[in-house]
């Protein structure tokens, strides 16, 4: 029941955060706040990984294809179509979900605790809108950072393919261009902004409806973690099974 209570919770705080608006003035300067906390940030950490698990992408697809009646241009093809279909866009917004996704809960949760939000109320704000919509808006980037991670991933896998001796530019180029699907590319960034929703309301949610003190903020966090996380495999299984199958 207590999961049931929370779906519906949820759903009745979306609904919430896009009644009675903030003013425009304030929301701007919220927005902008939050596209720095929350996508600029980011960018760093996405880039790094992004470049090196793209590199190890390629070289261990390179160390299963030994067989010399295969053609090495197929490392190019695995590390792109590894990379678009699902490390950018899925493993991506996991590592997002701990780092944003315990950025929001934790800092809407301190408000709560500290009474900011009651006193947000108090002034006549709506408080959701206040603090939730400027983050769904910033969140509305994340397909641009799944866009810097597909490129970065796939220049790290040429670099580990081409400068580790498996093969050569031509080859790696030649796959990389093989039987290309422009409709994954969509498919990619339809998930990734599915994505950029969910982890801009769920851990939300964790922190508004929290309840308790500093400790409790903490727990709140790695719920918020857990939760996205799940939300967001089940709903790559969900869309992928709805486009692709």
């Amino acid at each position: 029941m207590n999961y049931i209570k929370s779906i519906g919770q949820y759903f009745i705080m979306i609904y919430e955060t896009f009644k009675r608006m903030t003013k425009t003035s304030e929301l701007r300067r919220l927005i902008l706040q939050e596209l720095d906390d929350l996508i600029v940030s980011s960018l760093g950490i996405v880039v790094f990984i992004s470049f090196f698990i793209g590199a190890v992408i390629a070289i261990q697809t390179a160390l299963n294809f030994s067989n010399p009646f295969v053609p090495k241009s197929l490392i190019g093809f695995a590390a792109r179509q590894s990379i678009i279909l699902e490390f950018a866009p899925t493993f991506v917004a996991i590592i997002m979900a701990g780092k944003v996704g315990s950025y929001i809960t934790s800092s809407i949760g301190t408000m709560r605790v500290s009474e900011q939000i009651d006193a947000l109320e108090v002034m006549g704000i709506n408080s959701l809108n206040y603090l939730v919509f400027p983050k769904i808006v910033a969140m509305c980037m994340f397909p641009f950072v799944i866009g810097i991670s597909m490129f970065v991933g796939i220049i790290g896998a040429y670099f580990a393919g081409v400068y580790g001796g498996f093969l050569s530019a031509e080859e790696f180029l030649t796959g990389l261009q093989e039987d290309f699907i422009p409709f994954q590319v969509f498919y990619a960034f339809l998930k990734s902004f599915i994505f950029a929703f969910i982890l801009a309301t769920v851990p939300s949610f964790h922190g508004y409806y929290m309840r308790g003190g500093s400790l409790e903020v903490g727990h709140a966090a790695t719920t918020s973690f857990v939760w996205t996380s799940v939300i967001i495999i089940f709903m790559n299984y969900f869309i992928t099974q709805l486009l692709l199958s």
